[in-house]
């Protein structure tokens, strides 16, 4: 008979043995249901480094851009005095016995509003031209709740822009982006004052660069956005990712007057540069070649009888005594580049002329007769549109 020891431990192996060989059969029968390994601390650092470098991470709150540029943007309000057109009645004799308790209001208030961007801590503040255009009083609210009249310092209707001045201690000032060349795809932050309802972020992406043709401005050269820019947005801010300005927001196509995801700014490199000319002189200071130019399209080469291939503008006007007039440009030259850029965009042309400063060079590479030319011109100086 076996000891009472054997039988103890008899008992106590023979489940543990039983139970092994249930496990083994588990394993053999169903590997699937045997639970993943956890990765180790190197696997997950390789794997975020690969998500990182392939772009698919990114900030999950855009709150610290907004902070930094928030406080910056502000509500710009106008008055405007119009006059109302008094009915003859009241001139007429006869009649002006039956309106002796009467007065006909001779004038109205018009107001307005729209956002602006403190640039200085000297209380410079750009704006859209056409937010402030005929406004007898301009009032510009702060983020915090302080208000200031503002003063005009200049406008450049052309491009859509106009400097206020704010006389308020310890102002917030937007970053401005530099060094930073935007891509389709950014992401942008829209800051303004849509309908009134009080300072509202919007987001979205650059959509494109570039845009001009629009018939918006006579200078244009704008950014596309899809966040969401409505009435009471222009000239508020356009941000990117890190609270810094990339444009001032100025128009937006819509069939409905509000969003439909077509929005448009004046990019921070052309808003800046007019800024330092509005402040400084009171107007902007673009060059100026003094020259009428048609794009080179096939119907018009075909009835000159030029090679349809050909790309450049033909020079179809001249200023007397203007830049182009004493390089020696004439009427029927075909211009192909401009400091040697390509001259196919009348549009483009004119930009990259007005970026330019007066008594700058520029180079015109032209036909003439077949033959291919190279002149220089001295950049004058355009004269401004009369602010209205």
């Amino acid at each position: 008979m076996p000891s009472t020891l054997g039988l103890v431990v008899q008992r106590l192996l023979l489940p543990v043995l039983i139970g092994l060989i249930a496990a083994q059969s588990i394993l053999l029968w169903a590997p699937h249901w045997v639970l993943p390994t956890p990765a180790s601390p190197a696997t997950l650092s390789n794997d975020s480094s690969a998500s990182s470098s392939h772009g698919m991470s990114g900030p999950v709150s855009y709150a610290d851009a907004v902070e930094r540029a928030a406080p910056a943007v502000v509500n710009v309000f106008t008055r405007k005095r119009v006059e109302r057109k008094r009915h003859p009645l009241f001139d007429d004799p006869f009649f002006r016995q039956f309106f002796r308790s009467t007065r006909e209001p001779s004038a109205r208030i018009q107001s307005s509003l729209g956002s602006g961007v403190i640039m200085s801590e000297q209380g410079h503040v750009l704006t859209n031209h056409h937010v402030i255009s005929g406004a007898d009083e301009i009032v510009v609210a702060l983020r915090d709740g302080r208000e200031a009249t503002a003063q005009l310092l200049g406008t450049d209707p052309e491009a859509d822009l106009a400097l206020l001045q704010i006389d308020l201690p310890n102002l917030p000032v937007i970053p401005v982006a530099e060094q930073r060349e935007l891509h389709i795809g950014d992401v942008v932050l829209a800051i303004g004052n849509p309908f009134g309802v009080g300072q509202t972020v919007t987001l979205g992406i650059i959509s494109a660069t570039g845009r001009n043709q629009l018939g918006i401005n006579t200078y244009e050269n704008y950014i596309q956005t899809d966040a969401a820019i409505n009435p009471g947005n222009s000239g508020g801010a356009l941000v990117n990712a890190y609270g810094e300005l990339v444009g001032i927001n100025t128009a937006i196509f819509s069939k409905s007057g509000g969003s439909e995801g077509i929005g448009f700014a004046i990019p921070n490199e052309v808003a800046t540069r007019t800024l330092a000319d509005l402040a400084r002189h009171g107007q902007a200071i673009r060059g100026w070649l003094g020259i009428e130019v048609r794009e080179a399209t096939p119907a018009l080469l075909q009835s000159l009888q030029l090679p349809n291939a050909l790309t450049g503008l033909i020079v179809t006007g001249l200023y007397e005594g203007g830049p182009a007039e004493q390089a020696g440009l004439q009427i029927g030259d075909i211009m192909t580049h401009i400091n040697d850029e390509s001259a196919a965009d009348a549009r483009a042309a004119m930009n990259q002329i007005g970026a330019l400063r007066p008594g700058d060079r520029i180079a015109i590479d032209l036909l003439r007769a077949g033959q291919s030319i190279r002149v220089e011109a001295i950049a004058g100086q355009r004269q401004s549109q009369a602010a209205g």
